[in-house]
């Protein structure tokens, strides 16, 4: 009787065991193939993201050169037409990130900043000048570096600003499905996202 109890206490522990084992590697598959998904993910959306716009600008430049102190100015003048293509973009293959497997946490460290790219175009009409001071090449480069800061603040105060915002977020949250549908955490730095609209009030 004793022969066989003990028989059948060997064979529950050994069943138990081997029950617990195959529960524990099946754990441990599931929790790589969610990495896997994640890390699948984090690939997809590391692509350049371009959000593109078209400005378009008059711009009266006049410059006027004392001669003898006050008595006589020479001056100079033109009418500058500008259209210029942006682009504001993101490198997301540039994002930061760890993935925690134990604690099942996705944390974004480094977001990238957005990348603006402006191309003008300069047409030049009515340009007037004096023998005393005539248009030059230092003329020109202050044009462009007037035009282009006045562009600059034009696509700040813009949608194209925005609407390049919101596809970031768009994809950021693609990350935020993903880590909720599998059980895990999505954070960044060490502020956790509860919800898509998290990113809008992310400093990145």
């Amino acid at each position: 009787m004793r022969k066989i109890l003990f028989g059948v206490i060997v064979t529950l522990v050994v069943l138990f065991t081997f029950k617990y084992c195959g529960e524990r590697k099946q754990d441990q598959i599931v929790l790589k193939e969610n990495t896997a998904l994640i890390q699948k993910q984090l690939k997809n959306v590391g692509k350049l993201i371009v959000t593109e716009g078209h400005f378009s600008e008059v711009f009266n430049y006049k410059n006027s050169r004392e001669i003898f102190g006050d008595y006589f100015t020479a001056d100079k003048k033109a009418l500058v037409v500008v259209n210029a293509d942006v682009q504001i973009s993101y490198d997301l293959s540039q994002l930061k990130y760890e993935i925690n497997e134990v604690n099942k946490t996705l944390k974004l460290i480094s977001i990238p900043t957005e990348e603006i790219n402006i191309n003008p175009d300069f047409e030049y009409y009515d340009i007037q000048s004096d023998f005393l001071n005539p248009f030059e090449a230092d003329d020109y480069n202050a044009i462009k570096e007037t035009v282009k800061t006045s562009l600059l603040l034009k696509v700040e105060n813009s949608e194209l600003k925005s609407n390049a915002k919101n596809r970031l977020i768009s994809e950021l949250s693609k990350f935020y499905i993903l880590t909720n549908s599998l059980g895990w955490t999505l954070q960044y730095n060490e502020t956790p996202i509860d919800g898509i609209e998290d990113f809008q009030i992310l400093k990145y």
